[in-house]
């Protein structure tokens, strides 16, 4: 087991390497003048241009810079935005609390939602409810989050007036951008408990657990359901990359003042630094997540660490 974590942890350090560079060449390889791009539309001048250049360091070789930004990182400093000139790690910490608030959240409706209508589909294979909670489970997986979005302001907070349209001030606002991406994620979570719960039904030991007159709703619940909850532990780890990815846009539709809505800002002023924090932030959360489930599928279930 020690050897299985400490195996994970090592390739933590690659992948965020991998990360830093691809980071860092996402400026590099934008087509034109990074700089004449983020001051496109204001009058200035090729002297002011190369000042800004030379503030961010951008006129020294490649290698050096990109040294100086893995350094940077190393120490926490992901530089300073152009726009308002605030180091990023400080935008970063004052939203990004709400991002992780909201991915949890949704991510708890998504498990809860998805455990409950697979496991009443397997229950009722190829029946009514069955082809209806398949049907769900499909139309919710195509489904936009920023439309689900707009559908849920619109019934909910403009006809009935039950919950505000937007803000983060309290956990009603919390209540439609969680539910709006924890319904969506549960259709992929339903589909999978469903298949799950399914194969384990057709094992000889619930055969075995019935014969010996157990209830059925404990056959269910401690020999069917338990077995079939493990690769829903390790969904976890992929739908919560789903969810920061998510919230991106639900952010907006919802104005959730999250590290989403800072994205989109960003991007909008062309304000390379921010970004570049973002992706960085994001991905190693992203790692660090399905690194520590991959620790948790193998502490319950022994047989994953000697895979």
């Amino acid at each position: 087991m020690g050897a299985y974590i400490l195996r994970k942890c090592l390739v933590i350090v690659p992948l965020l390497a991998v990360i830093t560079l691809l980071v860092f060449l996402m400026r590099v390889l934008v087509p034109g003048d990074p700089v004449e791009i983020m001051l496109m539309g204001q009058a200035t001048d090729r002297e002011n241009i190369e000042r800004i250049r030379k503030e961010l360091g951008w006129d020294r070789p490649l290698l050096v810079q990109y040294a100086d930004y893995a350094i940077g990182l190393v120490r926490g400093d992901l530089g300073k935005s152009i726009q308002n000139g605030r180091p990023v790690v400080d935008d970063l910490l004052a939203r990004y609390p709400l991002t992780i608030l909201l991915a949890v959240a949704a991510l708890a409706i998504a498990v809860a939602l998805g455990l409950g209508l697979g496991l009443a589909a397997a229950l009722h294979r190829d029946r009514i409810l069955d082809a209806v909670t398949t049907a769900l489970a499909v139309v919710g997986m195509s489904m936009p989050p920023f439309w689900l979005g707009l559908l849920l302001i619109s019934w909910i907070s403009v006809r009935l007036g039950l919950l505000p349209v937007m803000g983060s001030e309290s956990w009603r606002n919390l209540v439609l951008p969680a539910v709006t991406l924890g319904s969506i994620a549960s259709a992929a979570v339903a589909r999978l408990v469903r298949s799950s719960v399914l194969e384990t039904l057709g094992q000889d030991y619930i055969r075995t657990a019935r014969a010996k007159g157990l209830a059925e709703w404990l056959v269910i619940l401690k020999h069917a359901l338990r077995p079939a909850l493990y690769p829903v532990l390790a969904m976890v780890g992929l739908q919560f990359g789903f969810m920061l990815s998510g919230a991106f846009i639900v952010e907006v539709v919802f104005a959730w003042h999250g590290v989403g809505e800072l994205a989109v800002i960003a991007i909008q002023n062309r304000d390379f630094p921010v970004v570049q924090g973002i992706v960085v932030v994001v991905a190693a959360t992203y790692i660090l997540v399905n690194t520590a489930v991959d620790v948790l599928c193998a502490w319950l279930d022994p047989r994953v660490s000697v895979r």
